[in-house]
């Protein structure tokens, strides 16, 4: 529990920050006179700064551990919210949310970090699934409780109190999560950097990793801000019926993380790989997301439940690529999937509002011709992933 717990008060937030803007963005939008354009740019500052440090993160989670890193970055989220709690222009706004995604950055790999350090292999999946789900509870929060407390203090009064518990967890992480002997200790800083050109010239690495991070990258360019005007716009529901079906959907990313989790690990004991689990839960997510893409409403909240219930059986990913590599790049590895992942979010987030601007604005309400074009282009990306990964058979572990 003192591993657990410290990280994923932090990973809560992280979720809570990275999804928040859905319920804000009508307000940021109307008191800050933002374009599509400006507010997609703005939410996925978060993703860039975010994947910009995956990389330097790698390494300074197998140089120095998870303790370290992650309180210090947390000091980072709390001084980004109180900024943007604080900001008058959308370049403030844009600062103080790339502060926040530097300062969550290590949310997931330091806690991956740290797990593959304390704990088997063959409890990875179930633990990252646990974990997950206290992140997919910082996004239910994100949803109809965060609408209560904008209501309540505005969403100035929230992310000042946002800063505040950042630096909580901060304290929190660097004074009781303990210390652990590092494998691959003396490796040079030029050693380290340079296994990341192992990890990309890895095959394996991208069949496995593509699908993962396309998938994950559109849940959370949905998730995080474009879900939230599309149910405005396309499926025509009022602003607490819109909190209430991104609720739906963080209730699915936390069964689903569960799930996944749990089964994959008891499947793989029975002798089903969990490849097979990966493949199937991601085809099911592409499908989900082809009918969102579409326009669907009908079944709407049943729809978006299975799409994010399945679209986490991406973080099986990271089970799946770790094996593959020696202990001492676990958070080399897990980072070179980030780095793709939140660097596709950040393009997906920006792109859909670029697509958007392109469409007649009635009434304040985008084009639901723009939000299908941009969604179907991300599904075909998926698709074609899917389709290099489905012959994939359970690759060897690589010592």
């Amino acid at each position: 529990m003192t591993v657990f717990c410290p990280f994923a008060a932090g990973y809560f937030l992280s979720f809570f920050f990275r999804n928040v803007n859905a319920i804000i963005s009508k307000d940021l939008a109307g008191e800050f006179a933002l374009t599509p354009a400006d507010l997609g740019f703005l939410t996925s500052m978060y993703l860039l700064a975010f994947a910009a440090f995956q990389l330097p993160l790698g390494v300074l989670l197998d140089r120095y551990g998870p303790r370290r890193v992650v309180a210090a970055l947390l000091c980072s989220a709390a001084a980004g919210a109180l900024v943007f709690g604080l900001a008058h222009d959308l370049g403030t706004l844009s600062l103080g949310r790339a502060l926040i995604g530097l300062g969550v950055s290590a949310g997931l790999m330091g806690a991956i970090k740290a797990f593959s350090l304390w704990f088997p292999l063959s409890r990875l999946a179930t633990l990252n699934g646990f974990y997950l789900a206290v992140g997919g509870l910082g996004s239910l929060s994100a949803t109809a409780p965060a609408e209560a407390v904008v209501e309540g203090l505005g969403w100035r009064g929230m992310f000042f109190i946002l800063s505040a518990l950042s630096l909580a967890v901060a304290v929190l992480v660097f004074f009781v999560v303990p210390e652990k002997p590092l494998p691959g200790h003396g490796q040079t800083l030029r050693m380290q950097i340079a296994g990341f050109g192992r990890i990309f010239s890895t095959l394996a690495f991208w069949r496995i990793g593509l699908p993962a991070v396309i998938g994950q990258g559109a849940y959370i360019a949905l998730q995080g801000l474009w879900l939230g005007p599309w149910l405005y716009d396309v499926a025509g529901q009022p602003r607490h019926a819109v909190a209430n079906h991104l609720l739906v959907t963080a209730l699915g990313y936390i069964a689903g993380s569960v799930f996944f989790g749990v089964v994959s690990d008891r499947l793989a004991q029975a002798g089903i790989s969990r490849m097979t689990v990966y493949k199937l839960g991601l085809s099911v997510s592409l499908a989900m997301l082809a009918l969102i893409a579409a326009g669907v409403h009908a079944g709407l909240a049943g729809l978006l439940a299975v799409y994010s219930f399945t679209g986490i059986s991406a973080a099986l990913a990271y089970a799946l690529l770790t094996p593959l590599f020696p202990p001492e790049m676990t958070g080399r590895v897990s980072t070179a999937t980030n780095v793709l992942m939140f660097a596709l979010s950040f393009g997906m987030q920006w792109a859909i509002g670029a697509a958007l601007k392109l469409y007649p604005i009635v009434d304040g309400r985008y084009s639901p011709a723009g939000y299908a074009a941009a969604f179907a282009v991300i599904a075909a990306m998926q698709l074609a992933a899917i389709l290099w990964l489905l012959p994939m058979r359970p690759a060897q572990p690589r010592l």
